[in-house]
């Protein structure tokens, strides 16, 4: 849209010209489905297969230790699900955050119907849990971890490594699953040297087509299928591939890959600039989560004494888009999870947040407009 100012990147992205361009190709010469055997079948399945060892590649997997899904609520459904029912012979207890996305969390209010424990540790101001949380959480029927890698509202990244290295020394094995949907495409993830054994991806956070994603499933964890019919992902994912959708993210992930030391740099700069512009606007506001130890496209503020529905309003008419929240919540009344979990049911910041993300095609220049636009609008709700 022109002359809209799109400030969030963290619901989802726009797809990047190059990704269009490969997906057109893809729908008119390569439509063959990738399960048939004839020439055309067998085309599709080689393009298939060459966008899993890219997906792999980027995270120091093996090409068969990628499923791909329909996106990032899928893959952490199938991982929390589906790793709880294959394991829970061995014993019935779930170690979590109370800071996870719904795709996450509902999966385990489901399974403790279905018996399980889960046990959710609570993170700090700062969005954050330790080490020393999971280690006293961690029990001998404990069978799954699962850990968000970088927060969806607040943009704090957890200590992944520390986890994984932690739980891969223990006597019992303990499967470790991480969201890593806002993490992947900025983060350096490798998911050897942080000893993950399942991790949720999703394209359209990185400029790719929605309805794409995939999981990534230690191959020493031989969990079954969460979407149940034909035999493919090698009877992992039932479905015919969507040859379109995965060559699109393969063309996102490779971009991402060649771009993403300038791109978590760029991303870093427009957050400083936005704080900068806002500290020398007066207005009054704070950072939830930690500034620090955070993704470098999602600030979450807190701006004081201003009902972040009105301001969200103001914006919008200004065409500039923001968030109040997770977008997945979209329509939702309910006061966001996240942000009770840092302040408490009753805290001011839980009405009055907004989260700016930033991505693809946002300047500087867009920083000091939208926070001009939130000065002019929280100077005129102060006096209404």
């Amino acid at each position: 849209m022109n002359n809209y100012i799109y400030l969030d990147h963290a619901a989802t992205t726009p797809v990047r010209p190059e990704v269009i361009e490969a997906m057109t190709e893809a729908m008119q010469l390569h439509y063959g489905n990738a399960s048939s055997i004839h020439q055309m079948g067998r085309t599709s399945k080689g393009l298939l297969e060459e966008a899993r060892s890219v997906f792999a590649a980027s995270i120091n997997a093996s090409p068969n230790e990628i499923v791909i899904t329909s996106g990032g609520t899928e893959s952490d459904n199938m991982a929390v699900v589906k790793t709880a029912e294959k394991y829970g012979y061995k014993g019935k207890h779930i170690v979590t955050t109370n800071v996870e996305h719904p795709a996450v969390r509902r999966p385990l209010n489901y399974l403790k119907n279905q018996g399980f424990e889960v046990t959710e540790l609570a993170v700090d101001r700062n969005g954050l849990i330790s080490l020393e949380q999971v280690k006293e959480a961690v029990r001998e029927d404990t069978i799954l971890v699962s850990v968000i890698y970088g927060n969806n509202e607040i943009g704090t990244l957890m200590p992944i490594t520390e986890i994984g290295q932690y739980l891969d020394g223990l006597d019992h094995k303990v499967a470790f699953h991480t969201d890593a949907v806002q993490a992947y495409g900025t983060e350096d993830i490798d998911v050897k040297e942080q000893k993950i054994d399942l991790l949720s991806v999703s394209s359209h956070k990185i400029n790719g087509p929605k309805g794409i994603g995939f999981l990534f499933i230690n191959e020493e964890l031989p969990i079954t299928g969460l979407v149940l019919g034909g035999e493919q992902e090698n009877k992992r994912r039932a479905g015919t591939e969507n040859i379109p959708g995965v060559i699109g993210f393969q063309r996102a992930v490779e971009i991402r890959q060649a771009e993403k030391k300038r791109i978590r740099e760029e991303y870093q700069a427009l957050k400083s600039r936005c704080l900068a512009e806002l500290d020398a606007s007066g207005i009054d506001y704070e950072v939830n989560g930690s500034v620090d130890q955070s993704l470098p496209h999602i600030l979450s503020l807190h701006i004081k004494g201003i009902p972040a529905d009105k301001l969200l309003i103001h914006l919008d008419l200004a065409r500039i888009a923001v968030s109040i929240g997770s977008a997945c919540s979209a329509g939702n009344v309910d006061p966001s999870p996240v942000l009770e979990a840092l302040y408490g049911s009753n805290h001011p910041a839980i009405s009055e947040t907004i989260r700016l993300s930033f991505g693809y095609g946002v300047t500087e220049d867009d920083c000091r407009t939208v926070v001009a636009k939130i000065k002019k609008a929280v100077d005129f709700l102060a006096e209404t």
